[in-house]
């Protein structure tokens, strides 16, 4: 067999199981979007989980730190992260609510960064598509706190979800587009 030909093949295989699992993220998106809460309340518990593993991690990391500084500051680091995790397993509502608070002073921040970067790019076309986006990060966030500790219930699960679907959408067009190539 043509090494060239079996490369296509493998490629293409690859190409199909990746429109598969974009299927797959594709309905996870739109399963979260109806039921937001619970999707918020799971991303709370895998993020809690992930700074559990972190922490142990920066605590193993201390075993092979030189130096009495760069060890005491992985210890920590590892406590800080652990006791965040910790905290986000066992009470995840309370967790989810920091989270949208976290959520929505992020993008306060990101609105004011778009603004001052269309600000600095004025002249160029296409900074009032920057100043738009700022308009709206700034209101999202603005809905956010206002609504909150109750706008926990859908904020950072609307998040997760629109980011699956369109994280899947996206590999779907990649995935199409490569088997289109090898085909």
């Amino acid at each position: 067999m043509n090494p060239l030909t079996s490369l296509r093949s493998d490629v293409h295989s690859a190409a199909t199981w990746s429109i598969v699992l974009s299927a797959f993220m594709m309905f996870a998106g739109i399963l979260g979007l109806a039921v937001p809460g619970m999707t918020g309340l799971a991303a709370t518990l895998v993020f809690g989980w992930l700074l559990l593993f972190s922490g142990a991690l920066h605590l193993g990391y201390a075993w092979r730190a030189s130096g009495a500084r760069a060890v005491t500051w992985e210890i920590l680091i590892a406590l800080v992260y652990g006791a965040i995790g910790f905290y986000l397993l066992t009470r995840p509502v309370l967790g989810l609510a920091a989270l949208t608070f976290a959520l929505a002073t992020y993008l306060v921040c990101e609105a004011i960064l778009e603004f001052a970067l269309a600000f600095a790019l004025r002249p160029l076309p296409g900074t009032g598509w920057l100043l738009f986006d700022g308009v709206l990060t700034l209101l999202l966030s603005v809905l956010i706190v206002t609504g909150w500790p109750a706008s926990s219930a859908w904020a950072v699960g609307t998040v997760v979800a629109v980011s699956m679907f369109f994280s899947g959408m996206t590999r779907l067009m990649l995935s199409l587009a490569v088997r289109k190539i090898t085909a």
